[in-house]
């Protein structure tokens, strides 16, 4: 083996840079073969990942797959290194780094140490060479804990994002969807609601309703509107009552470019979202999504494969201090991940790299009606990552987003989840539930009679 290449029997797979061997290393996904970056054969996918597994980690600090002069994510990602805390592992080969990974030394202090030390394209890497146990395994150690007015990302705990969005932003609408989730116990994540109208007038009236309902029941949550990030500052200018400031992102400038934002606007979104001082149990302000196949989609992915480039985006929500980040795993498409295989491989991928990264990952376990996915995959999907301790799953009315035409989980499905895996909301959350009678004496949520408890007051709110 020489070079960027390795020899399998008498056939010799060589790879022009390491871009191409993070490419041809990653498992199948169709967003890749349409970027025409995938490797050809399984043979020559086991050859990748044979070259990677020797490769030292510190040779992704000498060469980064998007430049430093032409790019404004590998600045960051290069800028913000962290070589102390690199440093237990810089001797350490791809290979090497996963068997450290998958043992004892590896707990939880460690790996939230090491965190800074780590470029996304290590981490990457790094994935590509483990199956689904082992994302799983690595993910259930590391932990990212966040705080506004619920504390995010503890031991046993499963938060939920409620998503009540409508066709056409009715109020009556939403706020019936809200009603609904908030009986399920969802929540605790965010109250979070896509907008049909983009007009900060619009977004100002979902606000100000989402925070009165909040306040009226005293719910210690927090509320957002997924609005452009410079909607969300013109909507703090004009004095509305903004919890969390969202935004989409991606891994490279070209991307992000795409999206109309860059590194300074959110910084500026960030600053003028901590100056309201709405957290009670925290600072972070800052709400992300991401989702693999996005920076291809803009053609921008600068001949990085898919997955790396969404590993790249960690890096920029991680320079945000976000209180959630979540990847929105089969939204884009079969496209991009074809089948329910490459679904519910990103999701475990994005989740353990994002995390192993110190970013506070959830997942909407999701899925487009023309991809080869069903609500059986995504019970697989949900459960694996609940096993493997995600920080928040996304919860919609009955699994069908109507305005945004796709597949999630619904309320109930998150809710069970919680019941069979011995997990709890996060703590605020909880107690409130229990302040408004909706436990059991398990602690658990449960149906009471329409004579007492929250049910009549909520349901009354929800009219």
């Amino acid at each position: 083996m020489s070079g960027y290449a390795c020899s399998i029997g008498a056939t010799r797979h060589a790879f022009d840079d390491l871009r191409a061997v993070m490419a041809c290393a990653s498992p199948l996904r169709s967003g890749d073969q349409l970027a025409g970056l995938a490797a050809e054969s399984d043979e020559r996918r086991a050859a990748a990942k044979m070259v990677l597994a020797d490769l030292p980690l510190a040779a992704f600090l000498a060469e980064p797959p998007i430049p430093y002069e032409t790019d404004e994510v590998t600045r960051l990602i290069c800028d913000t290194h962290d070589a102390a805390a690199f440093a237990p592992v810089k001797s350490m080969t791809v290979g090497e780094f996963r068997e450290w990974l998958l043992s004892y030394a590896a707990d939880e202090a460690a790996l939230q140490a090491l965190a800074p030390g780590l470029t996304p394209e290590m981490v990457a890497a790094v994935s590509k060479l483990m199956r689904n146990q082992d994302l799983m395994a690595v993910a259930k150690k590391c932990r990212v804990v966040t705080g506004f007015r619920t504390t995010l990302g503890l031991p046993g705990r499963l938060a939920a994002r409620l998503q009540p969005n409508h066709p056409t932003d009715d109020p009556a609408g939403i706020a019936a969807s809200t009603i609904d989730g908030l009986l399920y116990g969802i929540g605790d994540a965010v109250i979070g609601v896509n907008p049909a109208s983009d007009s900060p007038a619009a977004c100002i009236k979902l606000i100000e309703m989402l925070d009165a309902v909040r306040r009226r029941f005293d719910i210690p949550t927090q509320s957002c509107v997924l609005t452009h990030v410079t909607n969300s500052i013109a909507c703090i200018e004009r004095g509305a009552p903004v919890d969390l400031v969202f935004q989409s992102i991606a891994g490279t400038e070209g991307a992000n470019a795409g999206f109309g934002v860059n590194l300074g606007i959110l910084r500026e979104a960030r600053e003028a979202a901590l100056a309201l001082k709405r957290g009670t149990v925290g600072d972070n302000v800052m709400y992300f999504e991401t989702g693999q196949g996005s920076a291809l989609s803009a053609d921008a992915h600068c001949g990085v494969d898919q997955q790396t480039c969404e590993v790249r985006a960690y890096a920029v929500a991680r320079a945000f201090k976000p209180l959630l980040v979540n990847t929105v795993v089969g939204f884009i498409g079969p496209e991009y991940l074809y089948d329910a295989k490459q679904i519910i491989r990103a999701g475990l991928e994005d989740h353990m790299c994002g995390k192993l990264l110190g970013v506070p990952m959830g997942v909407d376990v999701c899925y487009t009606n023309h991809a080869e996915a069903d609500q059986d995959d995504m019970d697989t999907l949900a459960t694996l990552l609940a096993t493997a301790g995600v920080n928040f799953l996304i919860g919609v009315p009955g699994a069908d987003d109507i305005m945004l035409s796709y597949q999630s989980l619904s309320f109930h499905d998150i809710l069970g989840l919680r019941h069979r895996l011995g997990l709890r909301p996060c703590p605020e959350f909880e107690a409130w539930l229990e302040t408004m009678g909706m436990l059991d004496a398990a602690g658990r949520l449960a149906p009471l009679p329409a004579d007492r408890g929250a049910m009549p007051r909520l349901l009354a709110a929800g009219g």
